[in-house]
């Protein structure tokens, strides 16, 4: 895999990013999930066939995730999403490319339509997660949870053997992202890949997403006994397969 790089976005804010540039090639866009980063099989997988297929490719790391600068509990959604926006115009620039989002991923990459629409030419998405913030997150908090993270301002939710930062103004902006409510015309394929077994993102929030999208070529991949990641070597070989399809429905 080549090296990692950086990008400095702002005076106090550099986004680690892995790249293979082409100057006029189409690009693969890979958003990672929830405190997640880019060192993972995904963008591993993605890459390598991004190089085998002699495609531009980019994966970043958004603030406070990897080793991208800044702290998580800064972060929120329309931050990220601003972050890809500018790496996007600095690596990318006017080449079009084929969005692929896991998980938060997805939700990001739906926030990406309103500056790329033209240059977007594909969307796939894999145990994808819009609107999770309120309704897998939120909605379930105790009242006694989020009397909490109200008067803190934050929230330590446990999971397995790790306990995930929740901070009230993370939820708050998550209500301004709202992209479920949407409609998005671009005549582009559209796939989304998901687990039947996903015990994080029920497989409905794939299908509202498909729903979006009023002029797109649609599919909807249910993997039996998948789970979340999807990032087992068969999964992810399936998942290769139908990033392939769109590909070559554009080149």
């Amino acid at each position: 895999m080549n090296k990692f790089k950086y990008l400095k976005i702002s005076n106090t804010k550099k986004i680690r990013y892995l790249s293979n540039y082409y100057k006029k090639n189409l690009y693969i866009v890979f958003l990672h999930g929830f405190m997640s980063d880019i060192e993972g099989k995904k963008p591993r997988t993605f890459f390598n066939y991004a190089k085998k297929n002699k495609l531009g490719f980019l994966a970043l790391e958004y603030s406070g995730h990897g080793k991208s600068t800044g702290k998580f509990i800064n972060g929120n959604i329309s931050k990220w999403s601003k972050e890809i926006k500018i790496t996007i115009n600095k690596i990318i620039k006017k080449n079009e490319f084929i969005l692929v989002g896991s998980s938060m991923g997805a939700w990001l990459a739906l926030n990406q339509f309103k500056d790329f629409k033209k240059q977007i030419k594909g969307f796939l998405g894999i145990g994808s997660a819009p609107e999770f913030l309120e309704n897998l997150m939120w909605r379930k908090f105790t009242k006694k949870m989020k009397k909490e993270t109200i008067k803190k301002g934050i929230y330590y939710l446990k999971h397995a053997n790790y306990a995930y930062p929740i901070t009230y103004q993370l939820i708050k902006d998550g209500r301004k992202n709202k992209v479920l409510n949407k409609k998005i015309n671009s005549q582009i394929s559209v796939t989304m890949i998901h687990g039947s077994k996903d015990e994080v993102v029920p497989v409905n929030y794939s299908k509202k997403i498909l729903k979006i999208f009023t002029k797109a070529k649609k599919k909807l991949i249910i993997l039996k006994n998948g789970d979340h990641s999807l990032s087992n070597k068969s999964r992810l070989k399936k998942i290769n397969f139908e990033l392939n399809k769109i590909v070559f429905n554009i080149i």
